[in-house]
């Protein structure tokens, strides 16, 4: 059975609301449970970041590495 994850489409945002609503998107999940993240650049910035702000609590896997769109899904680590 394939894991039913939430998606948080940033394309469409302001930069400046982008990271400030990921981090609140990550802080609320779970422990264990993930989100898909889509935008429409690398968010390498943001994985640096994470592993400033939130190191050893959390994975980064890339789905989809564009050209129009990257799909990253972020885990909350347990």
């Amino acid at each position: 059975m394939k894991e039913t994850i939430k998606e948080l489409d940033v394309s469409k945002l302001p930069p400046p609301q982008r990271h400030p609503l990921i981090f609140k998107t990550f802080d609320e999940l779970p422990k264990g449970e993930s989100f898909l993240l889509i935008n429409d650049h690398d968010p390498k910035p943001l994985w640096y970041q994470f592993m400033h702000e939130r190191e050893g609590q959390f994975t980064w896997d890339y789905v989809e590495q564009g050209p129009e769109l990257w799909k990253v899904k972020i885990t909350k680590k347990t």
